[in-house]
């Protein structure tokens, strides 16, 4: 996970085992695809403590191996080291954006921009919405608003 060239980015939502461990695995294929991945240090957590530990949702995991993504990341809570750590920290809704913000006033050397990961969306869809309790329809959704956003995101920042 070590990135040698110095860009960093930490996607966040509610959990850490529906949105932000689609969008992380989605970036990490498309920095992986386009030869940049060893210039990224790319992670995913929640804003709660309530899936600590824990693999993402078996419905988001089989959406990301439909479209040929595998991911072994287990769910961890926002730390105030990643404030200090990571370049950018993209959310997916306006409460994410709200407790991340709060947690960040509380950090001295906040270095991270903190922003919406919807703010990439070149179809202009701000808000990523929880699939939780959802359908598998709905993480197609979550995957295809990511796939957009950090193509986005990646073009922006290469």
């Amino acid at each position: 996970m070590a990135a040698s060239s110095g860009k960093s980015v930490l996607f966040v939502c509610l959990g850490n085992i529906c949105r932000s461990p689609i969008a992380e695995a989605v970036f990490r294929k498309m920095a992986t695809d386009s030869g940049v991945v060893d210039k990224w240090l790319i992670d995913s957590a929640a804003t709660s403590d309530w899936n600590t530990g824990s693999s993402p949702d078996s419905r988001g995991l089989a959406c990301l191996r439909k479209h040929a993504i595998e991911t072994d990341h287990r769910a961890r809570q926002v730390t105030k080291d990643d404030f200090m750590t990571f370049d950018f920290i993209l959310c997916m809704d306006e409460s994410n954006l709200r407790d991340l913000k709060k947690k960040a006033n509380s950090v001295k050397n906040c270095n991270a921009k903190i922003e919406l990961l919807g703010t990439y969306d070149p179809e202009k869809q701000l808000i990523i919405k929880d699939p939780y309790y959802g359908s598998e329809e709905d993480f197609e959704t979550v995957y295809e608003q990511c796939v957009r956003c950090c193509k986005a995101f990646l073009e922006s920042n290469s």
